[in-house]
């Protein structure tokens, strides 16, 4: 099969589906396509979850169970082994969004431990990840990004999410088990930068542990990639990135108008791609210090950077390169990737089903919001029914 049409082969992108599962998958995309049923589907599902509905059996057998692992560790190791025989491996991600409290923000560090923990022995896990507003108040990551100063309460409670940084950072890399450290909205990612530079400079002295994200919808991040080479390199220490296109395109855009700043965000889809391929181009042109965790379900993207590293003569397992999608999405580019021998990981989201249901819902609306992402979907599934049926 020739290289630009390899994400083509369903056959080994669905390997792991049976009919059935990929009739079902072949449905909640179809019904994901039509935006109005999406609007009714989550005002819905709000609504039964605030009245107390017993409605997690219906959640979890259609759209909880195409896009999540399980409602916890174990309950997720089925789907991890039955990956990790492709060789796709998991990357654990607790899926518990929107609380704010301390007690909240501890019981999240102490699951992502526990995830380096369960990851340490588990070859199908090499990585694990947390999501910065898990570990601390958006206010204060908000008013530390803004240089304003913290009440004496509010710098007890920074102090706190300080620590948790530290104690996630120091257990992984003692059992050495990469860390993805998740990306923000704009007017709170200035102290997560910070503070995961910090973590890089004092746990990446041998090799990449702690990985930053860069959402390169933002222009100005070019700039800040190669600040971070140029202090990496003046301080010797060894930098990991994430890089994804990004998630809050809208919410930006409208604070952005309505606060009277100039958007972050670029200028246009296409500047969008330039900058996510050039940020893929700089970190493998550097990869002496700077190791890639490309999170991307873009075919060319995907095919831009297999043709960087032929030309680089980096090897497909190089631990330095790995390519990440999202559990239930773009199993034609991790399967094919990984049946070619790329380091390649699946997000594997997981939780209670009520406490993953804000996930669920983003996860929908992104699909029906981003341009051709559902219908190429149905359109490979349509692809693997009729070849099952030849």
């Amino acid at each position: 099969m020739p290289k630009d049409r390899f994400f083509d082969n369903t056959e080994i992108a669905f390997s792991l589906k049976s009919n059935s599962e990929l009739n079902r998958a072949y449905l909640l995309f179809k019904m994901i396509s039509y935006e109005p049923l999406v609007k009714v589907g989550k005002s819905l599902s709000n609504f039964a979850i605030k009245a107390n509905l017993p409605v997690d059996s219906v959640i979890r057998a259609t759209v909880f169970d195409h896009f999540c692992g399980g409602i916890n560790e174990k309950d997720c190791l089925p789907v991890i082994d039955a990956m990790y025989e492709k060789g796709v491996s998991s990357v654990l991600d607790f899926s518990v969004e929107g609380k704010e409290d301390e007690s909240f923000f501890d019981a999240a560090m102490e699951k992502t431990l526990e995830i380096i923990n369960f990851s340490e022995n588990n070859e199908a896990m090499p990585i694990a990840v947390f999501k910065p507003t898990g570990f601390g108040k958006p206010s204060l990551y908000t008013k530390k990004s803004e240089g304003k100063s913290f009440t004496a309460d509010e710098q007890v409670q920074w102090n706190r999410v300080v620590a948790r940084y530290d104690r996630v950072c120091k257990l992984a890399k003692e059992k050495d088990v990469e860390l993805l450290i998740d990306a923000e909205e704009s007017w709170m990612q200035e102290a997560v930068d910070d503070l995961v530079t910090e973590m890089m400079q004092k746990y990446n002295t041998e090799k990449a542990i702690v990985y930053n994200t860069l959402q390169m919808y933002r222009h100005d991040r070019m700039a800040f990639l190669k600040e971070q080479y140029r202090h990496a390199k003046e301080n010797v220490y060894f930098l990991g990135y994430k890089i994804v296109r990004g998630a809050y395109m809208e919410k930006e855009n409208e604070r952005a108008l309505k606060k009277g700043y100039p958007t972050p965000i670029c200028e246009s889809k296409a500047a969008t791609d330039d900058n996510f391929n050039a940020s893929a181009q700089y970190i493998l042109d550097h990869l002496d210090i700077i190791s890639l965790f490309a999170g991307t379900h873009n075919e060319a993207s995907s095919y831009l950077i297999l043709d960087l590293m032929e030309e680089k003569g980096i090897s497909k397992s190089d631990n330095r390169v790995w390519f990440g999608q999202l559990y239930g999405m773009s199993d034609h580019i991790s399967f094919n990737l990984a049946n070619l021998g790329y380091n390649v990981a699946k997000y594997v989201p997981f939780g209670p089903v009520k406490d993953v249901l804000p996930y669920l819902i983003r996860r929908a609306e992104e699909n029906t919001s981003v341009a051709g992402q559902t219908g190429r979907e149905l359109m490979l599934l349509t692809k693997e029914k009729a070849r099952r049926k030849s």
